[in-house]
């Protein structure tokens, strides 16, 4: 089952759920036992385990810490399959409900345990076993988003009309599927000093990386890359006989696919390619510090500067009540679409991927403008207000947009609006879901969506760090 069905089997599904008693915040103990029980947990950090202690034990508001709780260990707690391949650690991590491995879910699904490694040398061996099976999935081929543990199934999606081989569960081309594998590697090397995953292998995955990215250009040809599919849904496949809308040659990364797994309408998706510079960077770092490339440095580097000098030229539009802003979309021919997707890479969350600066003139100008109704998917109902995207429809808030607009505020008014929607919205399940209603949040899709729960956990950490008032 691919995503957009889950999702309308489950928004049904949620819609009819008998909710909980209506609790009250003041004791822990009104809050039911909605975790993983002990003996069904698939892994156990001791250092995970103790970060939920201390939430709980120092902050007021209980409701919050029993959602921390469940969300952050989530991935861990259901998602994950530790082992050994060739004598390396080896991990396979779904997304929840659907059995198959995106590069970028799992990469998303860890990073907020990166930090808790230190005091947790397994946690350090699971994480490890993330990097190395992400860089089996590049070689095999650069161009898909999500994979099977088994090397050698073939899926649902196997009649798509595009280079589909065993183990691939879906071949859709997002640049930030090449970029998040680089993000967690990179704060992983910062923060263990471990060379182990940073073999020959990982090498070449970072040269085939290179390669598609150039691929994508498209400056000569379309490249290698098409795709069809027989759907109902128009965002499910390709115009353009598989290659997409056309775009011109400006040295910008084309992006079939958004990170909602939605085709784009304008090739060039402006967070990604902001994304793809930081990660650019960041590979030529590791390559020429763990590796002695300085060849192969030169090259993501230089390639990082033309993707970086085209975004100047052509990202930045002037809308007409925004002013001077980042657009989502753009083909260089002057058409351009303002907006941005609950999914992350977005828009928003530029400075939580360390693509601008938080206080960016231009970004800011962005934000002001997505948080409000003059983006088409900003979403204002009886329930809440957020972000939402045309993957679930135009009623629909994304959690993870919530969270990345509190993750990137500067603000203490603007966090605690954010925090009070997550807490008044998860339907009494205790957990973050893919999208729910504006107007009803016991309609919401994916009951089972770690990414979500993960990074949520990621927001209650990081604001218990910095402003754990906000949690009281």
């Amino acid at each position: 089952m691919n995503r957009r069905e889950f999702l309308q089997n489950t928004v049904l599904t949620a819609a009819a759920l008998t909710l909980l008693p209506s609790r009250s915040l003041a004791a822990p103990t009104d809050f039911p036992m909605v975790r993983t029980p002990l003996e069904k947990r698939r892994f156990k950090s001791v250092a995970v385990e103790r970060a939920i202690t201390q939430v709980k034990a120092s902050i007021g508001n209980k409701e919050l810490a029993w959602m921390f709780e469940n969300c952050f260990p989530n991935t861990l707690d259901t998602t994950v399959d530790f082992g050994t391949w060739n004598g390396r650690p080896d991990t396979y991590v779904i997304t929840g409900d659907i059995d198959a491995m995106w590069l970028r879910d799992s990469s998303a699904q860890v990073y907020p345990y990166l930090d808790l490694m230190r005091d947790d040398a397994p946690l350090q061996q699971l994480i490890a076993g993330v990097i190395n099976r992400q860089t089996r999935c590049i070689l095999k081929d650069p161009y898909a988003n999500a994979f099977y543990k088994d090397d050698q199934k073939r899926g649902e999606w196997q009649h798509d009309m595009t280079e589909m081989k065993p183990g691939v569960h879906e071949r859709k081309w997002e640049i930030d599927s090449l970029c998040y594998p680089i993000r967690l590697a990179h704060r992983y090397w910062q923060l263990s000093g471990d060379p182990a995953p940073f073999d020959q292998a990982w090498h070449d995955a970072i040269r085939l990386t290179l390669q598609t990215f150039r691929e994508q250009q498209r400056k000569s040809n379309r490249g290698p890359y098409h795709f069809l599919r027989r759907t109902e849904w128009a965002t499910d496949t390709l115009p353009g006989r598989g290659y997409g809308n056309p775009a011109k040659p400006v040295g910008l990364i084309y992006s079939m696919f958004r990170p909602s797994d939605d085709a784009t309408l304008f090739p060039f998706l402006v967070p990604s390619n902001f994304f793809a510079v930081v990660s650019l960077r960041q590979a030529a770092e590791m390559v020429e510090r763990l590796r002695a490339d300085a060849g192969l440095a030169g090259q993501l580097r230089a390639l990082a500067a033309e993707v970086e000098t085209a975004l100047k030229r052509y990202a930045i539009v002037r809308h007409p009540r925004g002013g001077k802003v980042y657009a989502f979309e753009v083909d260089a021919y002057g058409n351009y679409y303002c907006t941005d997707d609950g999914n992350i890479p977005n828009l928003l969350s530029l400075p939580y991927l360390g693509a601008v600066k938080p206080g960016d003139k231009t970004y800011l100008n962005t934000r002001k403008l997505l948080l409000s109704t003059d983006n088409p998917y900003w979403c204002v109902g009886t329930a809440a207000t957020g972000l939402g995207g045309p993957h679930v429809g135009v009623d629909m808030i994304w959690p993870l947009g919530v969270i990345i607009q509190a993750l990137t505020a500067t603000k203490d008014a603007e966090i605690k609006q954010c925090l009070v929607t997550l807490q008044k919205t998860h339907a009494n399940t205790g957990f973050m879901h893919e999208a729910f209603n504006k107007d009803d949040p016991n309609k919401f899709t994916r009951a089972w969506f770690a990414w979500a729960n993960t990074i949520f956990g990621e927001l209650i950490w990081k604001t218990f760090h910095e402003r754990r008032h906000l949690l009281d």
